[in-house]
């Protein structure tokens, strides 16, 4: 998946050998020094910086991404990644998954011109396909509009909701069209009741821990911990308690209805036209 790379590895935790249909999700790691030559995908690449640094070269712009930092790399755009004087380490999501019967959907590509890497601004439209994210981003009470690094709308809103609080990241606006990325916390008395989705959802436990249900199956998912809910698969989360925080892919992107089935409210239905039948 990366011709000629050095130092470079890459932990897989789903994709396509595991069942998967849309979504790649892994974890990268770059050792001081490294390279991933220039290259190509025929599949959709999005990341966000865990730790470290690393400068990114695209056609648009050469950016140093710290901590926090995403973006989005579409379909068939070169790019190239470079080591710095430190580890990076990010996590990616690959959308559709690459296949090895075909190299894994991976092109040599000329390489790109050298230029001075410059830090992510959202504010910059150079580099409006990238953003930073810090848990001042997810805390409700900071989201006017003197301490938004960029104007307030709709498209940079914090979604608050039953406990949980959710901002994207990686999406159309991004320049993504077939998965998002998003991060996701609870409240101490968060939840998101049984539910399941026409599409794939991948988590990455930052911090804190949460209990989870994927298809009657509970599990305690802590800080590191990863799980993947395919189309279908019924699932639901309740805090335990405390915050946590969680990166959250969902490939493909949500349909504009019906994204979201949850068991309460055919129960309801259920229950209603059982009263019916027997009036």
């Amino acid at each position: 998946m990366a011709p000629g790379a050095t130092g470079f590895g890459r932990w897989r935790a789903v994709g396509f050998e595991d069942g998967s249909s849309h979504t790649d999700f892994g974890i990268t790691r770059l050792q001081p020094g490294g390279t991933i030559p220039s290259h190509l995908h025929s599949f959709e690449e999005s990341f966000h910086v865990l730790r470290g640094e690393v400068v990114l070269t695209t056609p648009e712009a050469t950016v140093r991404l710290v901590g926090g930092d995403y973006g989005a790399i579409p379909i068939g755009v070169p790019h190239s990644w470079h080591g710095t004087e430190v580890e990076a380490v990010w996590t990616d999501v690959l959308s559709p998954p690459p296949r090895p019967a075909h190299d894994w959907d991976t092109y040599h590509a000329p390489a790109l011109p050298s230029r001075e890497p410059m830090p992510v601004d959202p504010r910059d439209p150079r580099t409006r396909s990238f953003g930073n994210i810090t848990a001042e981003h997810m805390n409700p009470g900071r989201q006017s509009q003197e301490l938004l690094a960029v104007s307030a709308s709709m498209r940079t809103a914090l979604l608050v909701y039953s406990g949980i609080s959710l901002k994207m990241m990686v999406d159309s606006e991004l320049g993504a069209v077939l998965h998002t990325m998003f991060m996701v916390q609870y409240e101490p008395d968060g939840v998101a009741g049984p539910h399941d989705h026409p599409l794939e959802e991948a988590y990455l436990i930052t911090e804190g821990e949460v209990d989870a249900t994927f298809d009657g199956t509970q599990y305690r998912l802590q800080a590191g911990d990863f799980a993947w809910a395919g189309a279908g698969c019924v699932h639901s989360f309740r805090a335990t308690g405390a915050p946590v925080r969680w990166v959250e892919t969902q490939s493909p992107q949500m349909p504009a209805r019906h994204a979201y089935r949850f068991a309460r409210d055919w129960d309801y239905l259920q229950e209603a036209l059982d009263e019916e039948r027997h009036d």
